[in-house]
């Protein structure tokens, strides 16, 4: 997986890397079936593990242009979690209260407590996206706000959140097609807004938007994995694969019994 990951200071170049990608796995849709369910598997006690050790806590951002599928990457990876450990948080439009604050303030109030998973359907990464795509910030502000990104997700590592980030990169070709299945089916009808064609039309303004985002803000405490996202089985594949990886690698363990008890059977 390390293929897909940007280096601290590596600019991105969203051409230099092809959205149909499946290196490293040539076992076709079927058999990347069959190694998700093996990797859900140990997905599932490790987030358990997690909850009960309650020394770290998972941050998954998701961020992609419209129908790259961050809906579908949650639905096909975290089928089968423990809901009392995993939380999907999602960041629309800003609230006149959350106006009245710093962009981040309502971010931090998301973000997982020791023991959980939150997984970011979209992010604060939106405030460096579609307001400079929409004109309705001055670039110096949405500039300043790359390194205050930096910062806060600094803060959180340092306090003891991994923090995973995925790019899901579609092409421009496999948006149109996924934008015509929700015309063309009934069961996917409800999934259209007709703003998802006026942002098409700013698709360039928002590969270039992500470009520099992704750039400014891959980190060594929190790189950007850039996930071919053509192929939703590959797509899920990755993801879950980092995110078992990632568990495996804190050294997680249950707790003890509590201090003046022994291994007895009640009676």
């Amino acid at each position: 997986m390390k293929q897909f990951l940007l280096r601290p200071n590596q600019q991105l170049r969203l051409t230099d890397w092809d959205p149909e990608d499946t290196s490293g796995f040539d076992g076709g849709k079927e058999e990347a079936r069959k190694a998700l369910e093996k990797l859900k598997g140990k997905l599932e006690p490790l987030q358990e593990l997690l909850y009960a050790d309650h020394r770290f806590s998972l941050l998954v951002v998701l961020q992609g242009i419209d129908t790259s599928g961050k809906d579908g990457t949650i639905r096909a990876v975290f089928e089968g979690v423990n809901p009392q450990g995993v939380r999907v948080a999602s960041f629309k439009q800003p609230s006149a209260l959350e106006v009245e604050h710093d962009f981040l303030w309502r971010v931090h109030a998301e973000t997982p407590e020791r023991g959980e998973m939150v997984i970011f359907n979209r992010s604060h990464y939106e405030d460096v996206l579609v307001t400079r795509v929409h004109g309705l910030l001055p670039r110096a502000t949405w500039e300043r706000r790359y390194d205050e990104i930096n910062a806060f997700e600094r803060e959180l590592t340092e306090e003891g959140t991994t923090i995973l980030k995925f790019f899901l990169h579609i092409s421009r070709e496999e948006q149109a097609r996924r934008l015509n299945a929700r015309l063309e089916d009934p069961t996917k009808h409800w999934k259209f807004r007709e703003s998802d064609l006026l942002e098409r039309k700013r698709w360039r303004s928002y590969v270039a938007a992500y470009q520099e985002a992704i750039t400014r803000t891959s980190t060594r405490w929190a790189p950007w994995c850039v996930v071919p996202a053509n192929r939703k089985w590959f797509r899920d594949l990755v993801v879950c694969r980092r995110i078992v990886a990632t568990l495996e690698s804190l050294g997680l363990r249950y707790p003890p019994l509590p201090d003046g008890f022994r291994l007895t059977r009640i009676r």
